[in-house]
């Protein structure tokens, strides 16, 4: 006679190990001060636990916060492991959203920074090769939804109802050796990663039309000022390639500048002809008269500026009263004038090609590796909107990252600190 089988397994029926993984993962999670500075006006969830419950949603691919409050509802054992009392109602939600909408982020920062500073005590992070790039986030407007008509949909001043504080960015995507440029709503997460180990170490989110040379030198002067690296090199796409951020490398980090040159810095200045005293001639022919040396702060370059002799020497006027190649500038403005960089640049004093720039920069590609891992708890689909809200929801995906590192290395499993999605489920108790 066939065995009847049964609908459910005596382990499911008797709940013997009710999620013991997530149990393992949240004891290396130290919250306590968002519970500290928890002030409201209504009886409160404990903050530890609606920050627990979103990394569950986080590792168990949970799309939504509906979606979470269902799965929370349906399964008492990952209510019970997050902190919540089953007997009593459980948290809407409304309340997940006011929790990433008011939710203080340097209170999150703080926790991501714990985790990293005892990753570093375990030697899993040294920061002898650091790697920064960003990663786009688009927000929930109608301007990105293409089938629909909106006037003036890429107009950088507009302010998008649905979401005040998203800002128009630029996305580049590599398709079969063909760039492709779009524009997007949204904001932008900045991200520092250990390139050997392929951990982020530092994140900040701001709109999407800060770029990302700006956020250079800031992002570094927080490391500097948070932790001791001994930073061998630092590689960065050619978006970086920039005087000022190469200088900060070589002076203040005392490091290698291991970043992509970009083809605008690569072309050929224009060919000009000087005279025996070394000043430039126009294209009349004629010797410019030097105008002083000055600083250009926008480019961080010292420049020599030559003018147009005719407007500007009255014995060359006397001769030549007109420009003798009719030059517009010469009816317009004061005459034509050119500008020459008098300083070295920085880059004749980079080694590209060589094997040890080809080594370092090759590592550059454990960014995508991370942002991959990152994308997959849903960090590029924030279910909330606003810069405050969504910069929360990117630090709790990067603190889910964290955290499964931190429980493989206690776990004796330090070659699994990358396996996001599957070490919780194998791993053996």
């Amino acid at each position: 006679m066939k065995e009847q089988e049964l609908l459910f397994s005596i382990e499911s029926v008797l709940d013997i190990h009710p999620l013991e993984s997530f149990k393992v993962i949240f004891d290396n999670l130290k919250a306590d001060l968002l519970d500290s500075a928890c002030i409201t006006a209504r009886k409160p969830f404990s903050r530890q636990s609606l920050l627990k419950a979103i990394i569950f949603k986080n590792l168990s691919g949970i799309p939504t916060l509906s979606d979470l409050v269902i799965a929370l509802r349906n399964n008492p054992s990952a209510a019970i492991r997050c902190g919540f009392n089953i007997l009593k109602p459980l948290p809407s939600v409304e309340r997940f959203s006011e929790f990433l909408r008011d939710n203080d982020n340097l209170a999150l920062k703080k926790i991501r920074i714990q985790l990293v500073h005892e990753l570093i005590s375990m030697g899993l992070i040294t920061g002898n090769y650091l790697c920064i790039d960003s990663c786009p986030l688009s927000a929930k407007v109608k301007e990105n939804n293409l089938k629909t008509n909106v006037k003036d949909r890429f107009n950088k001043k507009r302010i998008c109802k649905g979401d005040p504080d998203a800002r128009l960015g630029v996305m580049v995507t590599f398709s079969k050796s063909r760039k492709q440029i779009s524009y997007f709503w949204g904001y932008r997460n900045h991200v520092v990663i250990d390139a050997k180990e392929e951990i982020p170490v530092w994140e900040i989110t701001k709109p999407a039309n800060v770029q990302d040379s700006v956020m250079f030198i800031p992002v570094f002067n927080l490391i500097r000022k948070e932790f001791q690296f001994d930073i061998h090199a630092i590689m960065a796409d050619a978006i970086y390639d920039t005087a000022s951020i190469l200088n900060y490398i070589v002076t203040t980090l005392k490091a290698k500048p291991r970043i992509a040159l970009n083809p605008r810095n690569t072309k050929n200045p224009p060919q000009r002809s000087f005279s025996k005293g070394g000043n430039p001639l126009c294209e009349a022919n004629l010797e410019m008269l030097p105008r002083g040396t000055f600083y250009d702060k926008a480019q961080n370059r010292w420049r020599r500026k030559w003018v147009c002799p005719i407007h500007h020497s009255k014995k060359i006027a006397q001769k030549t009263f007109l420009c003798p190649v009719f030059h517009p500038k010469f009816f317009s403005q004061k005459g034509c004038y050119a500008y020459i960089r008098v300083d070295d640049d920085i880059r004749k004093q980079i080694d590209y090609g060589s094997k040890s720039f080809k080594k370092d920069f090759n590592m550059r590609t454990g960014s995508e590796r991370v942002f991959s891992r990152l994308l997959s708890v849903c960090m590029q689909n924030p279910p909330v909107i606003g810069l405050k809200a969504t910069a929360n929801h990117v630090t709790i995906a990067h603190i889910t990252v964290l955290l499964v590192a931190l429980t493989a290395a206690k776990s004796n499993s330090t070659d699994k600190i990358r396996f996001i999605k599957s070490f919780l489920p194998n791993l053996e108790l």
